[in-house]
């Protein structure tokens, strides 16, 4: 059954004598859509060999044009699928659609990471604020997207739902939109709706929702997060990731008060402390009152929360993220983690060693808003060691990084370091004091070592 009637099928009557079904845009709109909707063969049917596919991000994910697109692989060859994070299967992936898909990562996941670093699928690292630009420049052109969207309401718009991001400027430089409607998707506000005219397929599913449930907190996080929370202040405005240590930081910020939220996304940590007024927005002053982020990640709850919710506004990455606006946030704090430190204050987040691993995403943009924002820190937070697969315990904070291994933050742009162990403070700092500080907050048993380290390359004297 569609999930909206027909025109003449339309709501009853309401008390003002207006009645939508009768109005000449609304029965435009759902004639369009009628004449559009068909099955999801049909519609990826109209990719063709040699094209260029977005795929919707994170958790909005189009899975059931997706598997589609990869039921019907032999038809189109050399299809370039490209996408930010997805939290899907991602089938193009597979060898054995080596000739038919060849797939391109702006944000490797765990789907598609070892295609990449197989060598079946690449990587392109950029900016999060940037990729919009990308797209509207012609320097990336798109063919299609695939993208999902919530069932359009009376006056014919459909929401991007959970994951607005790069996917607004990915639906206007596409030659060929094609929108799984899906009726489990959140209807969010903000600068998420596209008309029914801006979409030239429709195809209807009831797929659940992809979730995320919260990571499990160790002492390392929960220490992590308390030392991480005694760094903000009240009315200050968060930016936080996903992952364990991001929610043990929201967990220490019960004795707050009034904080804000700009972020590129958000997870379920944060419902507790709306629903305690520990998150209000009133000091913020950009936007005040109202919780901006770029997409959600996480369990049905998070969704039924932003669902209509007029306190939360979901806006591109090319406003979100740009350093420019969030610097906008007076006491903006921005929390990200990293792969290695290395003692000169050098950060990887997106490579170990050779091996490539995640993205650069939005860390460079907001911390370089942080820092420009009065009265801002921008924050690096890690644990201080790893385990490998072996068991063996290494240092994250590490006298140099490993070879291969990619620099996401620079040195000029760290200002706190925090672990389990304490908060180094970068800035401004020269590289005796930055190998010190460093050193202070590793796991002791890599200390004497990094020390020694630190005076063969002459940071420190011996």
């Amino acid at each position: 059954m569609p999930l909206i009637p027909p025109a003449h099928e339309s709501a009853a009557q309401d008390s003002s004598g207006f009645k939508p079904g009768s109005h000449k845009a609304d029965e435009h709109w759902s004639r369009l859509y009628q004449q559009r909707l068909t099955s999801p063969d049909c519609a990826v049917a109209r990719i063709t060999s040699g094209q260029r596919v977005f795929v919707g991000s994170n958790c909005a994910e189009p899975q059931t044009l997706v598997n589609a697109l990869a039921a019907h692989a032999e038809s189109p060859t050399n299809v370039e699928i490209a996408h930010i994070l997805t939290v899907g299967s991602a089938p193009y992936c597979k060898p054995s659609f080596e000739k038919q898909f060849h797939h391109n990562a702006f944000f490797i996941g765990a789907n598609v990471r070892e295609a990449v670093n197989a060598g079946r699928a690449d990587y392109t690292p950029i900016f999060l604020s940037e990729i919009p630009g990308l797209f509207r420049s012609g320097q990336f052109p798109i063919d299609a997207a695939l993208i999902m969207v919530s069932p359009p309401d009376a006056h014919g718009y459909c929401s991007l739902g959970i994951s607005i991001d790069v996917v607004h400027a990915a639906v206007e430089t596409a030659g060929l939109v094609i929108a799984e409607v899906n009726c489990h998707m959140p209807r969010t506000l903000g600068d998420s709706c596209l008309h029914v005219s801006q979409i030239d397929v429709f195809v209807e599913s009831d797929t659940p929702l992809l979730e995320l449930a919260a990571p499990p907190q160790t002492e390392t996080t929960r220490a992590i997060g308390k030392n991480v929370a005694a760094l903000i202040e009240d009315g200050s405005t968060l930016q936080m990731g996903i992952g364990a240590i991001p929610d043990a930081v929201l967990a220490c910020l019960t004795d707050k008060q009034e904080l804000g939220v700009h972020t590129e996304m958000f997870s379920d940590g944060l419902l507790p402390l709306i629903e305690a007024g520990v998150v209000t927005g009133r000091r913020k002053t950009l936007y005040p009152g109202k919780i901006v982020a770029s997409f959600c990640m996480g369990t049905r709850a998070l969704y039924d929360f932003v669902d209509n919710n007029p306190s939360i506004e979901f806006h591109p990455t090319e406003r979100v993220n740009d350093p420019f606006v969030i610097a906008q946030n007076d006491r903006m704090v921005a929390i990200n983690s990293a792969i290695e430190v290395d003692l000169t204050g050098q950060v990887c987040a997106d490579s170990i060693g050779e091996r490539f691993y995640s993205g650069i995403g939005g860390q460079v943009d907001f911390l370089r808003g942080a820092a420009r924002s009065r009265g801002g820190k921008p924050i690096i937070a890690l644990p201080s060691t790893a385990t490998l697969r072996d068991g063996t315990q290494v240092s994250r904070i590490v006298s140099t990084l490993k070879p291969g291994a990619g620099i996401v933050t620079s040195r000029g742009d760290v200002h706190y370091v925090v672990t389990e162990f304490g908060t180094a403070y970068l800035h401004g700092k020269s590289m005796r004091e930055r190998a010190r500080s460093l050193a202070a907050i590793a796991h002791p048993d890599f200390r004497e070592a990094l020390l020694a380290a630190a005076q063969e390359r002459h940071l420190i004297p011996a």
